[in-house]
């Protein structure tokens, strides 16, 4: 049986198969979290961090900060009020849609910039798409009307 620890990157260095399959489970996860809603995502993981609960990567700790957690559960509290209003709603989601993405994708890319990877560009790239994917998914459900049940 062959075991592999160690992966050759394109940029022609190698990095542990560990340390980098625990970052693309991170920028993948947090990335995708983030989509759909990312104020839950911050106060999520800064409440974990922070009370010892999981460990982030040197990259995320700045959202353990108590002052992030509570803007962000302030954030999330008024999402949830505009959640409610109709044209409130699909105000907030469009504004969001541009906030959304580009936090998102720094969010997830935040622990690929303190590790040993060599390949910043790819790392931010791939945490990018699961925010965006998750963003349109969440903006194309809230935007479709529900139909009344017959």
């Amino acid at each position: 049986m062959c075991h592999i620890s160690r992966v050759f990157l394109m940029t022609g260095n190698f990095m542990d198969m560990a340390e980098l399959s625990t970052l693309m489970a991170i920028t993948l996860g947090v990335g995708w979290a983030s989509g759909i809603n990312l104020y839950a995502a911050v106060l999520a993981l800064g409440l974990a961090g922070s009370t010892g609960y999981a460990d982030l990567p040197p990259g995320l700790d700045v959202i353990e900060n108590p002052l992030v957690i509570a803007a962000a559960g302030l954030m999330y509290l008024v999402e949830f009020c505009a959640d409610k209003v109709p044209g409130v709603d699909s105000v907030w989601d469009t504004l969001h849609t541009f906030i959304r993405l580009p936090a998102g994708a720094l969010l997830a890319a935040g622990p690929a910039a303190t590790s040993s990877i060599p390949d910043q560009p790819i790392a931010q790239l791939q945490a990018a798409v699961p925010t965006t994917t998750a963003s349109a998914t969440q903006s194309s459900d809230s935007s479709t009307p529900s139909q009344p049940q017959p």
